[in-house]
């Protein structure tokens, strides 16, 4: 058996292990069942793998995410280590023949999904295997009372079944006490070692300010910590809006959300991974499994879902241990919206059994089949179609993603479909007086047979490559030759692509699982209401709010947090020092209060009481544009 320090060196060039790392490893390796809580950010991944490496046989790792799961192999695979991932969309005969790679083929991982365990041909292939560990990512899943509820993680009770005596790891970043009692027992734990790392971070500063206009404090912010940044926002429309905005203000900023084709995505995220853009502007789709140790500050101009998700959220600055800062920008608006975008959107039993039959007529899917069959989807054209709410209908989806009705898997993907509806001669008398299109034409001709007969999908990178030209420029061709009605042209884009899971049965489908949603919705409520707690108390540590929700005790006040500084500032802050300074700017003509935060180094929240005191005393005045001046002058 392989040292565990000399695999960290050779595969991942580190000489130590973070805190907690080597302790969870030793576990491991001995043959204990792990229960591993560490935070976003702690290096959990290893606590799993570096086990699994030392020991002679594969270790077969559950995770909920597609996405995660093709990353972790591709990063191991990159390493020289044989990984496999057992996603959605992989026909029989080569899951038959990946999974015979896991027992003949010397490979050291296995990523699956809950769902695949219950097939009985994978089930049947990993009795075969060597398994010399299970390992259970996101284990907050295998819980009712976790963040993110799937049932399907109960069907890992049969892979301990199926290997015994091999032994389990559990690892999760945001879990309650209850929840962490409830993952033990559906794992089946014998005498497990709970090794738990504080959550507290200590570098990272937890802010929550009111703020009238989020956009303009959060200019300031990100104009006063020129670092990396993520700023997380509600929906796709605005990661565009607000990263323009930031452009506008000279902040260089990209955008991420799930809409992006792969190659956007793999762009903007590239820029801002290497530094050339500072900001990222996205919706919760973005840094799951994202690496990057230098973010200075994440911000939240709209509130998060539950605290377990702005834990994570927030945990992604400051992984480097240098000062950094999680904010939540927040006014009076946001009570009323957050109940609008998270509980007024909770779908009924009636509304998940209506959207599923909607869903199965879409596909044109017959009463009793479907199982197993894949379909791009365009959910906007699904919800317009039917005229559902979005939010409503997205929740429904996840619902039945959750509890294995479907698998929604959220990826960018175009379908064009060509034919050319001229003759040949006609086509190319058309290029002689149009040239430009010529290669582009001319590619698709000698690529695809039989084009002038009927309709053809054709791969437009594959065209692009042989024209030798940008794939943007492929689709202006296409488009160019339908306007001119040389060509039929079909180009759809889909956002999304849903596995049917279990075959059509319409309501009997949904009512065995209409206990979990009544359960999930009533989840969802307490969640929200520990948000609104979180931004609302303002006499407690948000460092030590946080850490009590994960069930820590003994917690001191972090001194670095909006409510710590606060208090010190109360004690340290003359107000008759304030009034001065104000007075002071103004003797030299009306300021907005913009302004005044620009040219004072006093706190925003102390500038504006003061204001208020000082008009009150009648010493200032407003002006009819809506700036200060002093009432004599």
């Amino acid at each position: 058996m392989q040292h565990a320090i000399n695999i960290l060196e050779r595969y991942w060039n580190f000489t130590s292990f973070r805190p907690f790392q080597e302790e969870i490893i030793d576990a491991v390796i001995a043959g204990e069942d792990v229960m591993a809580l560490m935070p976003t950010g702690g290096g959990k991944s290893l606590c799993f793998q570096i086990p699994a490496l030392a020991k002679e046989g594969i270790c077969i790792v559950i995770s909920p995410l597609i996405a995660l799961m093709k990353d972790q192999v591709q990063a191991l695979t990159n390493k020289g280590i044989k990984a496999i991932a057992l996603t959605s969309g992989i026909d029989h005969k080569q899951l038959d023949t990946l999974l015979d790679n896991c027992i003949y083929g010397n490979y050291k991982f296995l990523y699956l999904s809950p769902e695949r365990l219950q097939q009985e041909l994978v089930q049947d292939r990993i009795r075969q295997m060597n398994v010399n560990l299970i390992a259970v990512d996101e284990a907050h899943c295998i819980s009712q009372w976790g963040n993110d509820f799937r049932p399907s993680y109960k069907n890992i009770e049969v892979l301990r079944q199926i290997k015994p005596s091999v032994n389990c790891i559990a690892l999760t970043a945001s879990a309650t006490p209850k929840v962490v009692e409830d993952i033990i027992s559906e794992l089946d734990f014998i005498s497990p070692k709970i090794i738990k790392q504080s959550f507290a971070r200590p570098n990272l500063a937890y802010m929550v300010f009111h703020e009238d206009d989020k956009l303009f404090k959060m200019e300031a912010i990100l104009k006063k910590q020129n670092a990396p940044s993520i700023v997380y926002v509600r929906n796709r429309k605005s990661t565009i809006e607000v990263s323009n905005q930031l452009i506008n203000q000279n902040i260089s900023a990209t955008y991420y959300h799930g809409g992006l084709s792969n190659t956007e995505k793999d762009n903007n995220l590239k820029d801002w991974l290497s530094n050339k853009k500072q900001v990222m502007v996205a919706t919760s789709a973005f840094g799951m499994g994202i690496d990057k140790p230098d973010v200075k500050t994440v911000i939240h101009i709209n509130l998060p879902e539950s605290i377990e998700s702005y834990f994570q959220e927030a945990g992604r600055a400051g992984r480097n241990g240098k000062k950094a800062f999680a904010v939540i920008l927040k006014n009076k608006s946001d009570v009323a919206m957050v109940k609008s975008q998270f509980l007024d959107t909770l779908p009924t039993s009636d509304f998940v059994k209506l959207l599923y039959r909607k869903l199965c007529n879409y596909f044109q899917i017959s009463y009793g089949e479907g199982a197993d069959t894949t379909h791009q989807f365009n959910f906007n054209h699904f919800c317009k179609t039917y005229k559902f709410n979005g939010l409503l209908s997205y929740n429904a989806l996840q619902f039945l993603d959750r509890t294995s009705v479907i698998s929604l898997s959220k990826q960018f993907n175009r379908h064009t479909l060509v034919q050319f509806t001229v003759s040949n001669n006609s086509l190319f008398s058309y290029l002689k007086t149009h040239q430009h299109l010529s290669m582009v034409v001319k590619s698709i001709l000698r690529t695809y047979g039989g084009i002038f007969d009927q309709e053809i999908k054709i791969n437009t990178t594959l065209i692009a490559t042989k024209a030798s030209v940008n794939e943007n420029i492929v689709f202006q061709v296409l488009k160019q030759l339908e306007k001119d009605e040389i060509i039929s042209l079909d180009a759809a884009k889909t956002d999304a692509e849903i596995t049917f899971i279990l075959p059509r049965e319409d309501d009997k489908t949904i009512n065995v699982i209409a206990k979990i949603l009544t359960q999930q919705n009533e989840l969802k409520q307490r969640q929200v209401a520990s948000v609104l707690d979180y931004i609302q108390k303002e006499d407690t540590c948000k460092s030590m709010q946080l850490l009590s929700y994960f069930g820590e005790k003994d917690i001191e006040p972090c001194g670095v947090c909006s409510v710590c500084i606060k208090k010190t500032n109360s004690l340290e802050t003359d107000i008759k020092s304030v009034k001065n300074a104000i007075i002071s700017q103004l003797e030299n003509g009306a300021l907005s209060s913009r302004d005044l935060f620009k040219n004072l180094s006093f706190s925003e929240e102390e500038i504006n009481s003061t204001i208020q005191v000082l008009l009150e005393h009648h010493i200032i005045t407003i002006t009819k544009t809506n700036t200060y001046k002093l009432a004599h002058l």
